[in-house]
């Protein structure tokens, strides 16, 4: 379904007049009819979607600790003192923990 044969649809049935489009929106009109604008779409990553796939990327990561924590975990034999765990936290919120 063509977004622009929808959008002229809606138009006319709430009664807006429609404006005859320009050129180049006329072509397109007719180069997504006959099919071919297919391979001009195209999307981009915001910085944000950029920094997740760099860190995706970061080889900085120690695979085997993580499996080492994972394997823990999954026996029931990970133990984390309570102490460790509030002094991070608090340093953290205060903003030293960056």
């Amino acid at each position: 379904m063509d977004i622009h044969s929808s959008l002229d649809g809606l138009k006319s049935l709430l009664g807006v007049p429609q404006a005859t489009p320009p050129a180049a929106q006329q072509a397109r009109n007719a180069a997504t009819a006959s099919g071919s604008a297919l391979g001009n779409d195209r999307a981009t990553l915001s910085s944000a979607g950029n920094e997740v796939s760099l860190a995706a990327t970061d080889t900085g990561v120690r695979a085997d600790k993580v499996a080492g924590i994972q394997a823990a975990l999954a026996a029931g034999t990970y133990d984390v003192s309570p102490a460790a765990v509030a002094s991070k936290m608090v340093d953290s919120m205060l903003g030293g923990g960056q």
